[in-house]
């Protein structure tokens, strides 16, 4: 039988067989072990208790994905072209160029796969188990099936274990499941279809054992456990391609076949004009180096790393640079609940009294001594039947089952000590948690009289009472009110509370019957509570157009209240599934019908890790771009699968943060709401600065092939135009990037997910304004040569000056429709000026220094040809104000 066979029976059988059933499927005697002989063998069979490894890229993988970029392949294309005729120093700035944006793009993709490692160090260095009849202390490497383990509180599960024997044991789940509150473990055979979350025998590994002890049957190790599970699933999750990297490889593959057509027009015409072979692939050159914006790269990059800086004071960290840009374009959050929209932390929501129901909030805002008999004595039980220690007065976090810190947290806030049964009722015994009854209780002395305070599963604790405390003293429980009472613990639960039992017993000797003829006291609710920001977001979100749609491990009806609570859906009406009503999303294609039901589900409740991969998939294929929340390992591959991945910093798992793309340093929803307002507003950027690049390159398409279809010498050389997209165009738009924006963007429904950077509005825009840049240029130049009658390296000159200052003036044209002439956007944005300021002292350089000058092939010039080049550099900008004004453009925010 192979090993994935058997693998795959375990796991399906033995949860649902008996203890004896598990062990006999295992072959192993749980009192002496496996022999180390059986050990072997079996070690030898289904390997060593390791997670699997996915093989890491290399760093020269990653490198030789740099060039597989169409606009790399055209740069080096014109590299080679230029050593062939000759032309070394171009051939050195083509390849200085590509070099700059190889660097750029190697070490912004460096990004290791460390979600691995981290699930490395879920697991224990070391187990206790039983070989050869003795208790030994073994690496988890070397756990096989069949090994028998004993936990206990403390301890981090090894392997998935079938449990055999449990005393009080519980399981801190919630990285697992989704699920906050720990986990009572039974030995008892469950359902075989019972999900993950509801597989009480079962330990699994990678999880913390919190109270209690156990000893089980080793059922499965390494990648066929559920840890291992989750993380072949964040190995294979193939990470989406962010939008603007999409955008940006669609506009590379445009300006190829751009500058493809081009090439081939103007080497049609030069052919048929007979001119020389060097030359057109001169011609060519200069073509595919102005069809290439080189800086947008570069100005892209620190674009989006000072969005990185600005969101990181708002303590959101971004570990992809092009995630910024595409949390602008989130159209729909996936988010988790337990410690995202919830503060990971049980407390008390209140208690269900004789007559009554107290909330916490009330009882906290009355400020008051607790004198009602009742709800003092349900406080006191609260202190006195529990093993959990909160240490000193104020502190916010406890030892022991989290129920049980926030009962002592809240008893303490209303001034019952949790020091109580040491100085009035010393403790005399106690019966932990008894699985068979579902209660606990301790025994204290009070006045020479033995007193029992219990708590429990609601339904077990009202079984074993026979009177109530009420207001008015001690009545018996009448089988009319102890319906009552049950009816009003189902409709509590079914608003999302978890619910303790609290009874108590006066009297008796000290071997009396536990667990019967108890008192009735109350019920105390308890809830994992909303984060006060949530709901002000999720309003936010909404209005920007985002749906946000929750995903989580816990029972239908806390992730119901909680979705109330935030907010969820439209009016307060919002559609729930749990994991049994999503067969079709594992059965089904992902067909019209299953995508317009899913466009109505707000919140997806008992959701195994699987089913929000394969939910961030098919979101993703019905158009949403989809940002994905959570905390926990089991969120860890759809993480990864979607678009956005958000992690809590403060609470996630480290397996969640590695998966991730955002951080969330302080677990604020609200930070993902300014998050996607900062991507909104960098979009808008850096579309104001394509534009901007790219209707400079057009224009300089426009000036090099207009000039030799009609037979005038080359206006620009290749060198030259290296320079002006390299150095003056640059800066410009690295300060169009730096604008700030305004919150109105997140009032706005988020742009198609499929409009690209350039549109054909946009398009319209780059051609209007190339036009005139082209004409300025090629204008001057015609008066250098024919007017002025210069010769051609000084006209090449009068060009080279012009096209540098229209191009540093044209960044005016850059402002908003609508937005008056003088005092806009643009106006108002100091970058500019400095790199306006800046770029003119790179002109200055470019005409005075000698090496620069010669390299360029640029000559002095007199004030005539300085006027001419300042004048014309006017026309473009005039031009743009005209247009701008008529409303005839569609702006780059648009």
């Amino acid at each position: 039988m192979s090993r994935t066979h058997v693998e795959s029976e375990i796991r399906s059988q033995v949860h649902a067989d008996g203890s004896k059933a598990a062990l006999a499927l295992l072959g192993v005697d749980p009192e002496i072990g496996l022999s180390s002989d059986e050990a072997a063998l079996r070690r030898q069979t289904y390997g060593d208790n390791r997670l699997d490894r996915v093989k890491r890229r290399s760093a020269l993988a990653l490198l030789l994905d740099q060039f597989r970029s169409v606009i790399v392949w055209l740069l080096s294309a014109a590299a080679l072209l230029s050593v062939a005729v000759g032309d070394h120093p171009e051939a050195v700035a083509i390849i200085l160029v590509l070099a700059i944006n190889t660097a750029i793009g190697f070490f912004t993709s460096w990004k290791a796969l460390r979600s691995m490692e981290a699930l490395f160090s879920l697991t224990a260095a070391t187990a206790r188990v039983r070989r050869d009849g003795h208790s030994v202390m073994l690496p988890v490497h070397e756990i096989t099936p069949g090994d028998i383990v004993v936990v206990e509180a403390g301890d981090v599960v090894p392997a998935d274990l079938r449990l055999i024997q449990v005393d009080t044991l519980q399981c801190n789940e919630s990285a697992l499941t989704g699920e906050s509150a720990p986990v009572s473990k039974t030995v008892a055979p469950l359902a075989l279809d019972a999900l993950v979350a509801d597989r009480t025998n079962m330990a699994f590994k990678g999880t913390a054992v919190t109270r209690g002890d156990g000893i089980g049957v080793v059922a499965t190790i390494g990648s066929e456990t559920e840890l291992g599970r989750i993380s072949t699933l964040v190995q294979t999750a193939e990470a989406a391609a962010h939008p603007l990297e999409k955008r940006l490889d669609r506009l590379g593959r445009t300006l190829v076949l751009i500058t493809i057509a081009l090439s081939t027009l103007i080497g049609t015409i030069g052919f048929v004009r007979g001119l020389a072979l060097v030359d057109m692939i001169e011609t060519a050159i200069a073509l595919a180096v102005a069809a290439v914006p080189e800086g947008l790269p570069v100005v892209a990059t620190l674009a989006l790393a000072r969005g990185m800086l600005r969101m990181a004071r708002r303590n959101t960290l971004i570990e992809r640079l092009s995630a910024v840009e595409t949390l602008g374009a989130t159209t729909l959050i996936l988010t988790d609940k337990t410690g995202t929209l919830t503060e990971n932390r049980m407390t008390v929501a209140g208690f269900l009294l004789d007559g009554r129901d107290v909330t916490a909030a009330d009882l906290l805002n009355a400020q008051a001594a607790v004198t009602e008999p009742d709800l003092r004595l349900a406080l006191e039980i609260g202190v006195l039947c529990n093993t959990a220690e909160i240490g000193q007065a104020g502190a916010q976090h406890g030892v022991g089952d989290p129920m049980e810190v926030a009962l002592l947290h809240f008893a303490e806030l209303l001034g019952v000590r949790p020091d109580l049964d040491a100085e009035d009722r010393p403790e005399i015994a106690k019966h932990p948690y008894d699985p068979e009854f579902k209660m606990m209780a301790t025994l204290h002395s009070a006045g020479g009289d033995v007193f029992t305070a219990v708590k429990g599963a609601p339904e077990a604790v009202i079984d074993a009472s026979d009177r109530v405390l009420t207001t008015a003293g001690i009545r018996d429980l009448s089988e009319v009110a102890r319906q009552d009472w049950l009816q009003r613990v189902e409709d509590a639960a079914g608003d999302g509370y978890r619910l303790i039992g609290l009874a108590y017993k006066q009297g008796g000797p000290e071997d009396a019957a536990l667990y019967q003829s108890l008192i009735l006291v109350g019920f105390v609710t308890l809830l994992d509570p909303l984060r006060q920001d949530v709901p002000a977001a999720i309003a936010e979100c909404r209005g920007a157009g985002v749906r946000v749609v929750m995903m989580t491990g816990d029972h239908i009806a806390t992730a119901r209240e909680i979705a109330f609570q935030a907010g969820l859906g439209e009016d307060g009406r919002f559609v729930a599934l749990s994991e049994t009503s999503l067969e079709g999303l594992k059965t089904r294609g992902n067909d019209a019908e299953m995508r317009d039901q899913l466009e109505q589900v707000d919140v997806f409740a008992r959701v195994a890790p699987e089913t929000k991969l394969k939910l961030v998939a098919h979101y993703q294929d019905a158009g949403h771009i989809v940002a994905m929340t959570g905390d926990g390992v089991n969120d860890a591959p759809a993480l990864k699968k979607s678009d956005i991945g958000i992690a809590m910093g403060q609470r996630g798992t480290q397996v969640a943060r590695d998966a991730a793309d955002v951080i969330l340093k302080d677990d604020a929803f609200s930070s993902i709401v300014a998050a996607m307002w900062q991507g909104r507003v960098i979009f808008g950027n850096i579309r104001r600065f394509v534009i901007y690049l790219m209707s400079c390159n057009f224009s300089e398409i426009l000036i090099v092939g207009l000039a030799i279809a009609a037979g005038l010498p080359a206006p620009l050389l290749p060198l030259q135009i290296l320079f002006l997209n390299i150095v003056t165009d640059v800066f410009p738009a690295f300060a169009l990037g730096l604008g700030e924006g305004d919150r109105s963007v997140m009032k706005r429904p988020p742009r198609n997910p499929k409009e690209p950077i350039v549109g054909m509005p946009q398009w319209v825009d780059i051609v209007v304004f190339g036009l005139a840049i082209t004409i300025a240029t090629l204008g001057a130049f015609w008066i250098a040569l024919d007017r002025l009658d210069m010769d051609a390296r000084d006209a090449v000159s009068v060009a080279f000056l012009t096209l540098a200052l229209a191009q540093l003036w044209h960044v005016f044209n850059m402002r908003d429709r609508g937005e008056r002439g003088l005092v806009n956007s643009i106006t108002r944005n100091p970058w500019v000026y400095a790199a306006l300021a800046f770029c003119m002292g790179l002109l200055v350089a470019a005409f005075q220094i000698p090496a620069v000058s010669e390299a360029l092939q640029l000559t002095p010039l007199g004030w005539r040809p300085m006027a001419l080049a300042v004048g014309a550099s006017l026309f473009p900008v005039v031009v743009g104000g005209v247009w701008l004004r008529a409303g005839r453009s569609t702006t780059p925010t648009d």
